[in-house]
Formats: C-alpha cells, sequence, structure tokens
C-alpha cells in the first residue's frame, strides 16, 4: 500500500468518528438544548393563547401551563417529588361516598386516598375531568356552591283554567219530521228554561196525517172492542195501539196524545218542549223558517255542574293526576272558593301554548261560574320530603346532566345526575347526590368549558 492511500484511509477515519460524535451531541445536549428554547405555555380555557415563557392568560387570568412532550408525565401540583396532597378519602366501591378523613365503611373496608396529582382530571364522567382552581381564582371567577338539601315535593300547582259547558249536559232540540215554524217560545241566546217548558209551535203536515190516522185508528178500536169474535177486537187494538207508537216515535209528548184523545180533533201545530233545565247556549229556530229533521233548532246546556278546564304545562305535568283535590278562584268573588277533583288529564298536548288540560268538575247551582270565564286553579298535592338541587346549579349538556360538586381546596368534580320534577327552589334529586354534598350553583358553565378541555388535552396525551 503506498503512503497517499494510508492518508487517505486515516482520513475518512477521522470523518467517520467526527459525525458520530456529532449524531450523539444532537440526541443528548443539543436535542435537549433545541427543546428548552421551544417551550411553550397555553392557556386551558383558551388554547390558542401561546406564549414562549411563563404567565398568565390575557383573556381570563389563569395561570398558562406548559405544553409537555408526547408520553411526558406532569409533575404533582408543583410540590417536590414524594409530597402528595390528599384531597379526600373515598369508597372503594362506591366513589359517591366521600370523607375528608381516614374512615372505614360497615364491613370494615377502609376509604382510598384520592391525591391531588390523582384528581386533578379524574372523573367518572366521559368527556369531562375534574377540575383544580386557587381559591383565590375561584372567588375572582365567582364560583359559588351550595349543599343539596332535603325540599319538599309536591305542595300546591297554581294555573289558570277556563269554565266551560259540562259536555253530557249538553242538549240539542231538533225534530224527527219536516215542517215549518209558526211561534217562537223562546227567541234569544241565553234565555234560561225549565224542563218542559214550550220552546217553539211547529206545522207539519206529516204531523196532522198521523194525528189524524190515531184518531181513525181509536174509532174503529171502539167498534172493533164489540164484536163477539175474540181476534176482531184484538185487531183494532193492535191498530190503535200502531198509530199511538208513530206519534211517540215523532216525539210527541204524552200531554199532547192525551189531548188528542180527549178532543178527538187533530191540532195543527204541535208544540216541541225543552228536554232539560239549563241555558240557551244556540238558538238556530227563526219563525217562518223550514225546518228538516237534519236542522238544529237549539242547544241548551245544564250549568248546574260545569268544567274547569285548567292549563298545566309540560315541565309539571308529573305532579298532576286524576283525583288530585282542587281549589278554583275567581277574582270578582273574594273568599268565595269552589272545591272539586280533577277527573280527567288529556293524553294531548296543546301545539299552540304546550300545555294540557287537567279537567276539575265543579258544582254551579249558584250561576256564578259562567261559560268561557277564566279562574285561578290551585292543584293541591300530597307533600312529601325530597332531595333538591338548585336550578342553577344544573347543567344539561344534550347527552347527560352534570353538576359540579365543590369537593374544598378549589377541587371541582364533575357529576352525572338524574332529576326528577320541578319543586320549590329548583329540581327533585332522582340518583346522582347525597344530602350535604355542595354543589356549584354560579360559574358553572365556565367550570363545563375548563372540564371538558382538560378532558381532551387528557386524552391528547394519552394518544387515545
Amino acid at each position: 500500500m503506498t503512503r497517499r492511500m494510508k492518508v487517505s484511509l486515516a482520513l475518512v477515519a477521522v470523518l467517520v468518528v467526527a459525525g458520530a460524535g456529532t449524531v450523539v451531541w444532537y440526541r443528548h445536549g443539543g436535542l435537549r438544548t433545541s427543546m428548552r428554547m421551544g417551550d411553550e405555555y397555553f392557556c386551558p380555557m383558551h388554547p390558542q393563547i401561546v406564549r414562549d415563557k411563563p404567565g398568565e392568560c390575557p383573556v381570563c387570568g389563569m395561570k398558562l401551563e406548559k405544553r409537555l412532550p408526547p408520553g411526558a408525565t406532569p409533575a404533582a401540583g408543583g410540590s417536590s417529588p414524594g409530597e402528595r396532597r390528599i384531597l379526600y378519602y373515598r369508597h372503594p366501591m362506591d366513589p359517591s361516598a366521600h370523607s375528608d378523613k381516614p374512615a372505614k365503611d360497615d364491613m370494615g373496608m377502609d376509604y382510598i386516598p384520592v391525591y391531588a396529582d390523582d384528581a386533578q382530571g379524574a372523573s367518572s364522567v366521559p368527556g369531562r375531568a375534574a377540575v383544580t382552581i386557587a381559591p383565590e381564582r375561584a372567588q375572582l371567577l365567582g364560583i359559588r356552591s351550595e349543599p343539596v338539601t332535603a325540599g319538599v315535593s309536591g305542595g300546591t300547582l297554581r294555573t289558570v283554567g277556563r269554565v266551560a259547558v259540562d259536555e253530557r249536559r249538553r242538549e240539542v232540540v231538533q225534530t224527527k219530521f219536516e215542517g215549518y215554524v209558526e211561534k217562537l217560545y223562546v227567541n234569544f241566546t241565553g234565555e234560561p228554561v225549565r224542563r218542559g217548558q214550550p220552546l217553539l209551535a211547529i206545522y207539519s203536515p206529516e204531523l196532522v196525517a198521523a194525528q189524524k190516522e190515531y184518531l181513525v185508528a181509536l174509532g174503529a178500536q171502539q167498534r172493533l172492542g164489540q164484536s163477539g169474535v175474540p181476534g176482531v177486537a184484538k185487531g183494532g187494538s193492535e191498530l190503535a195501539e200502531a198509530a199511538r207508537q208513530r206519534l211517540r216515535s215523532l216525539d210527541v209528548s204524552p200531554e199532547e196524545i192525551a189531548s188528542l184523545e180527549r178532543t178527538g180533533t187533530s191540532r195543527r201545530t204541535i208544540t216541541l218542549r225543552s228536554p232539560v233545565s239549563g241555558l240557551v247556549v244556540e238558538k238556530m229556530a227563526f219563525e217562518g223558517m223550514k225546518v228538516s229533521t237534519a236542522d238544529r233548532l237549539y242547544v241548551i246546556a245544564d250549568l248546574s255542574r260545569v268544567w274547569i278546564l285548567a292549563e298545566v304545562y309540560e315541565k309539571d305535568l308529573a305532579a298532576v293526576r286524576v283525583g288530585l283535590p282542587a281549589r278554583v278562584a275567581r277574582p270578582d268573588q273574594p273568599g268565595h272558593e269552589w272545591r272539586g277533583i280533577v277527573s280527567f288529564v288529556s293524553p294531548t298536548v296543546k301545539p299552540e301554548t304546550r300545555t294540557v288540560e287537567a279537567r276539575v268538575e265543579l258544582g254551579n247551582a249558584d250561576g256564578l261560574l259562567k261559560p268561557d270565564m277564566f279562574a285561578d286553579v290551585y292543584l293541591e298535592g300530597a307533600s312529601s320530603p325530597v332531595l333538591t338541587v338548585p336550578e342553577s346549579a344544573v347543567v344539561q349538556t344534550g347527552e347527560r346532566t352534570l353538576v359540579f360538586l365543590d369537593k374544598g381546596r378549589g377541587h371541582y368534580e364533575p357529576r352525572e345526575v338524574s332529576i326528577g320534577e320541578r319543586v320549590p327552589g329548583g329540581y327533585r334529586v332522582a340518583t346522582g347526590l347525597v344530602a350535604g354534598e355542595r354543589v356549584v350553583v354560579s360559574a358553572n358553565f365556565l367550570l363545563d368549558s375548563e372540564s371538558s378541555i382538560r378532558s381532551a388535552i387528557a386524552r391528547a396525551r394519552s394518544g387515545n
């Protein structure tokens, strides 16, 4: 090998060693230096706010957090390694059971400590994370909490109602024959009538012919009744009875038939009488008009008992049922109340008002309740103690119903709950809370946004 070739090989070896050293430097010191130079700090509430050094968010004032490289884990709340702050103790099988100090359950199981670094971001609600905010910052944001208390379900529900005619007490006056109105005895709407009171006199050729047939049948019955042949006498009686039944089928009153038998002369007009006592709510008859079997002449309503149609909103339907006692009052009758019960709840909702009608039946012998009047209705339910949560504490996300628990020391935890009907002070709690737990009642939508963002960041860091 020549001298020149040996020099070339030595130069190549030097270059290879230098390149390897450069790679090692980049992988260790050089890469760490570049990462340190590229540190970023962002606002958890406003991820678009990014700075190259620590500070506070110019929008909400929260402390900026350092963006960690993939796979890195954050330190425990700024405390030194090995120092973990215990927030509270929870039951190992029931996360909703908490204690501020070490405890045991009825079976002797020890409560598990929940540390600040574990609780931060831990949550049983999908898509939400627990949030820790410094107490002074929480005060600045207006975060307040109240305890879950024992309230009262039921009580009195006040609404408005309308007086309506009892549909079972409406009578329509019609004829079963054609004719002409010759005289009106009741000639205006709103006139009170008694049962059997004359309403109008009507002339009907068909009715006159039916009367004459009956008179002929009566004469035949008298003549044939003197016959010694039993079948002949029976035939005369059956003929008269058939003619009498025809008059009855045409609604000729027994009094009119008796008068016809007594006088033996057919009458030109027949008087129609009121079938019930009540009020004329509709009048379509006029003197001289021709009437047929399809024409309505009068509509008479018995107002001795009326309906009150109370409007109940959808949110109050759970408190209304058949048999519920009710009170009705009128502004023009101070001190006077009517009492009844709910006899029917409509199965349909009015699309215009989004209400359901609850029917209350009342006696109205004095006639003070008139159709289409408005009245105040008080539906009296049986009161029972229940857990209640303030209305402002409930966050409806569309998928679930949440509240945020104030665990103390600036720690807030989302909790999925099930709520029932409205009660004084908020909603009835069906499941998810126990008496004494504190729920956030103001700025909870801010907490919900923060909780959602922290959950998304945690999922991004974990790669899920």
